[in-house]
Parts: C-alpha cells; sequence; structure tokens
C-alpha cells in the first residue's frame, strides 16, 4: 500500500495557514477602503477630505429622513438643494456622508443643468444612532452642506458601537 504524497499533518498545516489568510482579508479590504469602525466622525473629518478648504455654507440643504428608524438596514433619506440649475449656477455633486458607518461617503451623485432640480431620493444603511450630512458641490466651486440626526433602534452593520 502506497502513501498519498501529502501527509495528514501536512494537509492540516495547509488548511491552517489558509484559514489564517482568509481571516485577515476583511481587515486588509476595511484599510484599503479606510473603514474606521466604532468611531463618531466630527463634521470637519467628514466634509474636509472634499471641501479642501473650499467655501463651505450651512444653508439651501434640506434632509428629510424619519428622526426614529427601527432599523438601519433601509432608512429613507430624500435631499432637497435650493438651486436654479442653470448651465451657469447648478450642483455637480452630491455627497451624502455618514458619522458612524465603516465607510463615511455612503453615496455619490453626479448632477448638472440636464437634472432639471437637485433632489435624491434613496436609502441608507445606517450603523447605529448618527448625523447624515448632505454636502453639495456647486458649479461655482462653492460647498452647501445640512445635516439631520437619526436615531436608530437596531444597527445594519456588524460592528456598529
Amino acid at each position: 500500500m502506497t502513501r498519498p504524497s501529502t501527509s495528514r499533518r501536512r494537509w492540516l498545516q495547509h488548511t491552517a495557514t489558509l484559514g489564517l489568510a482568509w481571516a485577515s482579508l476583511p481587515t486588509r479590504l476595511a484599510y484599503a477602503q479606510k473603514m474606521e469602525s466604532g468611531q463618531l466622525k466630527t463634521l470637519a473629518q467628514m466634509i474636509e477630505p472634499i471641501t479642501q478648504g473650499a467655501k463651505l455654507l450651512e444653508q439651501d440643504v434640506t434632509l428629510h429622513a424619519p428622526v426614529l428608524a427601527d432599523n438601519g438596514f433601509l432608512v429613507a433619506l430624500g435631499v432637497q438643494v435650493q438651486s436654479p440649475m442653470t448651465a451657469q449656477d447648478h450642483v455637480t455633486h452630491l455627497y451624502l456622508l455618514s458619522q458612524r458607518n465603516p465607510v463615511t461617503r455612503m453615496a455619490v451623485f453626479h448632477m448638472g443643468p440636464w437634472s432639471g432640480r437637485a433632489e435624491i431620493n434613496t436609502r441608507v444603511r445606517l450603523a447605529g444612532t448618527q448625523a447624515v450630512v448632505a454636502l453639495a458641490r456647486l458649479s461655482n466651486g462653492e460647498f452647501r452642506y445640512g445635516q439631520i440626526d437619526i436615531i436608530v433602534t437596531e444597527s445594519a452593520c456588524v460592528d456598529a458601537s
């Protein structure tokens, strides 16, 4: 009777090595996507990477969302930006930012005069009670923002704190 080329011990070593490599994969992906789970970010920490010192005003952006969400899996969110949406004066980007989610930038919407109006309605996932910020980039380089606090009774993200 011939023995297989790999012994049971060798097979277990390879399996354990593969298991450790597989377990470290989510950590590496989180690092690559700049996930910072469990930290409540300040408004400046959320907005500064996008605005990079550009003029920022808290006006003309209105968010509509429930104050209390039963769970964070599907939270309805509407955003309206007061803008004429003409070729000279319009919203170019609308960012949805999360204070607590593993990835701060939840969504980016590209807009222009062809959009007709600067308004979106969507659903977002929230990792617990937090502030949600809508940041609008205007065609003249300025930024406008609005924010809303949403209380979440059941978190959607596994690592919420």
